[in-house]
């Protein structure tokens, strides 16, 4: 435990969907649900006036759907958001050299490595300077958390949500932590959480009077011995700027079993190539490949084949991830699909192309025999979508297009051979409503808008904070438990 509060931890307000309404003027204060939109689907993130109707992360859409009926329903735009992420953990970078990355939103900072703060009132001058930074920067707002340990930081971030700062002064840590519940703890999830209940705990005073060694009786030696110092406000965890990845994957749920066997290989060949596409932006490679399937009745079987060296080839891991589909019984049918990479490197091993020409071959047959262009033609029949289902996946609701004639825009819906775009940029007033034929040669997909047209420069930034021009440091809460 640090003796100041030099520990601070980020979590941008309501992330996903705080971006679409910044880049959307016509949704700024209104309901917006991001996610999945299919009859499967799940919320990504809920805008704070959706979370007033009881919609939150992680319940499935349909839900949703009856809680927020006039909420705006958008498919995630990740461009967007890296984009957006890239601009808050730089300014992150500029604070210290130890940044710790959680999630695209979410990082914990040592402050005291970066020599801009060494007790508490340093350590909440940088704070506020940041959340001005980051609107100033991104137009969007984060909520601030600083304290002593890393622990203490996340859960002070949380009482400051949203577009708040909360300091946990270093001696105050047990009491603060006292009436609180088991589960704001890391580590104690709702099994762990009913487990504790049953035994007469739910708050983490329970925790600190029950002692060690009960803990680890009802919890095992090293999860019970851990618990036991964080309720005791101890976390010796450090902030690790350089977290390895362990792997890279992709997965969809559809929204109705597939049960065509080469449907379901046509999916797979899919997720492989995304994979493919996220590991070379990640600058990787694998060595495993490895396939997720879950069945109609949610049983979940994966398979693994482990390559003669890491690859980032997309042949290779597509038909390698069919090779695996081979040994899988998907009877009944299949609700989800996955192909992942693991054992990764930063370099590619030539000699696995002759592993790609090796399964070609073996895909294809004899020679001759033709086995393989019948293969293709097959799959590329069970590709073929409905107009429908075309215009769905080419203009995703919330998505950004461009007409040659009005200019930028994103998309409302689509539907009957129509799409509907709302024409309107980030910083514009509402925006005009038109609808056009889903084969409209002047409409088409573009990229993303930058959410602020004109960011301050934060290049000298914090030896010296440019004046702002939002006054975000004097919006939010702020408090010192």
């Amino acid at each position: 435990m640090r003796a100041a509060p030099t520990i601070l931890h980020l979590d941008m307000d309501a992330f996903y969907a705080s971006a679409e309404q910044a880049a959307k003027p016509s949704l700024r204060g209104k309901p917006v649900v991001v996610g999945g939109l299919g009859p499967r689907g799940v919320v990504a993130t809920a805008s704070y006036e959706a979370r007033r109707f009881g919609v939150h992360s992680a319940m499935p859409m349909a839900q949703a759907r009856r809680l927020a009926p006039n909420a705006a329903y958008l498919v995630p735009r990740f461009t967007l958001y890296r984009t957006v992420s890239d601009q808050v953990m730089g300014l992150l970078g500029r604070m210290s050299p130890l940044v710790e990355p959680l999630s695209l939103d979410e990082a914990f900072v040592d402050l005291e490595a970066g020599g801009v703060a060494d007790d508490s009132a340093s350590a909440r001058g940088i704070g506020e300077q940041l959340r001005t930074a980051i609107r100033d920067v991104t137009g969007l707002t984060g909520s601030v958390g600083l304290a002593g340990c890393k622990m203490l930081a996340k859960i002070a971030s949380e009482e400051a949500k949203p577009d708040g700062l909360v300091l946990i002064e270093p001696g105050s840590e047990r009491e603060l932590l006292a009436p609180m519940s088991v589960r704001i703890l890391p580590g104690v999830g709702p099994a762990t959480g009913d487990h504790l209940r049953r035994a007469g705990m739910t708050t983490v005073r329970d925790l600190a009077d029950a002692g060690e060694a009960e803990l680890v009786r009802l919890l095992g030696k090293a999860h019970g011995a851990s618990l036991h110092l964080m309720a005791l406000g101890h976390d010796d965890r450090p902030v690790v700027a350089e977290r390895d990845t362990k792997s890279v994957s992709v997965e969809d749920t559809f929204d109705v079993d597939l049960h065509d066997r080469v449907r379901v290989r046509t999916e797979v060949e899919r997720l492989a190539d995304r994979c493919v596409r996220r590991l070379r932006a990640a600058e990787r490679s694998g060595r495993t490949v490895v396939l997720k399937v879950r069945r109609y009745d949610f049983s979940t079987l994966t398979r693994s084949e482990t390559l003669r060296g890491p690859t980032d080839d997309p042949t290779v891991i597509r038909e390698a991830a069919a090779r695996l589909l081979e040994a899988v019984d998907t009877t009944g049918g299949v609700r989800l699909l996955g192909v992942g990479v693991t054992g990764l490197a930063d370099f590619t091993q030539e000699d696995l192309f002759a592993q790609a020409a090796d399964a070609l071959s073996a895909a294809k047959g004899p020679e001759g025999t033709g086995a393989g262009e019948e293969q293709v033609e097959a799959i590329e029949e069970a590709a073929e979508e409905t107009p429908e289902q075309l215009a769905v996946r080419r203009w995703p609701s919330g998505h950004d297009v461009r007409h040659e004639t009005y200019g930028h825009g994103w998309v409302q819906g689509s539907g009957v051979g129509r799409v509907t775009v709302r024409f309107e940029e980030p910083g514009d007033p509402p925006g005009r409503v038109r609808t056009f034929r889903i084969d409209d040669p002047e409409l088409q997909p573009a990229e993303p808008l930058p959410l602020v047209k004109d960011p301050v420069d934060y290049s000298s930034w914090p030896a010296s904070l440019p004046k702002s021009r939002s006054g975000a440091g004097s919006s939010g809460g702020e408090s010192s438990p």
